[in-house]
């Protein structure tokens, strides 16, 4: 398989503090990857180190196949978004992304037509503003925007759309959405943004990479041998969660105090089903729902990380 960015024994260490712990990265080429995890779990780390602008203690990077030295100038075109991007405020858009393409050795006539096409992407082409009157949203897309200058193969974000009220934040995630033919890495700790952008998830815990697939195969994974139950009280839940508990189905609970998560020991759902008809009857309770459970994202990163 062809890999957008591939990491080997990636590490970094703060003192008495490991921030980052020998992980190793294989991210496909063309995927959108959500990279998920708490605050402090090291997303931020990672992402310095893959740009180049930390110093690893341990490890080795590549970029499109080609390996990153830190200090060494990358003939690669990447782009970089970082979690509070900064920007001379006394320049227009145009004007901050006009120098952002010299800076990249862009020609003139082709660094002047690729800005106006980006200030139109990232819907910022009628605006004359100087930056220093820009909104939290416009400022994010126009950093989205930079990184783009160069016509990367590959984006790195780290948290695009954290601190954006709901407005900025949709706009953010509709400008990911349009990306093609690009890859697109971006660290967040919001779920549901991963789950409808993403094809690939990566999850880190204490500097530790917990888990790392296309989004697909990860709720295949999890969803084996568990069912979801409902009933049409609360009173009956309670029954049944005592019964079922009786019977070792080991049931969880759900946000909806209505429901429980069953888990077959076999893994078979079928045997499950059984099951729980035989202790719905011999306890004389009804129920509304009964069927086999596909697993959130949430219910993957609790798992993934031990919670």
């Amino acid at each position: 398989m062809n890999y957008a960015v591939r990491t080997q024994g990636l590490t970094k260490q703060y003192k008495t503090t490991l921030a980052v712990n020998n992980i190793d990265l294989a991210i496909p080429k063309g995927c959108c990857c959500g990279f998920l995890g708490k605050n402090g779990a090291g997303k931020t780390t990672t992402l310095r180190m893959l740009v180049g602008l930390k110093r690893p203690t341990n490890g080795k990077i590549s970029i499109m196949g080609q390996e990153q030295v830190f200090g060494v100038q990358s003939s690669l075109p990447f782009g970089y978004l970082p979690d509070v991007p900064s920007f001379y405020g006394y320049m227009t858009g145009e004007e901050f992304l006009d120098l952002s393409g010299k800076l990249c050795n862009i020609p003139t006539a082709e660094r002047k037509a690729r800005v106006k096409s980006l200030l139109k992407q990232v819907d910022l082409s009628k605006t004359r503003a100087r930056i220093s009157g820009y909104s939290r949203g416009m400022k994010q897309r126009l950093g989205i925007a930079q990184a783009m200058i160069n016509n990367p193969q590959v984006i790195f974000m780290d948290e695009p759309v954290s601190a954006l009220d709901p407005i900025g934040r949709r706009d953010v995630v509709e400008i990911i959405r349009s990306f093609s033919d690009t890859t697109v890495i971006f660290s967040t700790h919001i779920l549901s943004d991963v789950e409808d952008l993403c094809d690939f998830v990566l999850i880190i815990e204490k500097g530790k990479i917990m888990a790392q697939d296309y989004m697909a195969n990860l709720k295949e994974k999890h969803a084996t041998g568990t069912a979801i139950i409902r009933f049409l009280n609360q009173d009956d839940a309670v029954a049944f969660r005592a019964l079922a508990a009786g019977g070792g189905l080991a049931p969880e609970d759900r946000p909806n105090p209505t429901e429980l998560l069953l888990h077959a020991k076999s893994g078979d759902v079928q045997e499950l089903s059984k099951a729980v008809t035989s202790m719905l009857h011999s306890g004389g309770i009804a129920m509304e729902y009964f069927g086999a459970h596909t697993p959130s994202l949430e219910d993957i990163f609790y798992e993934a990380i031990g919670k």
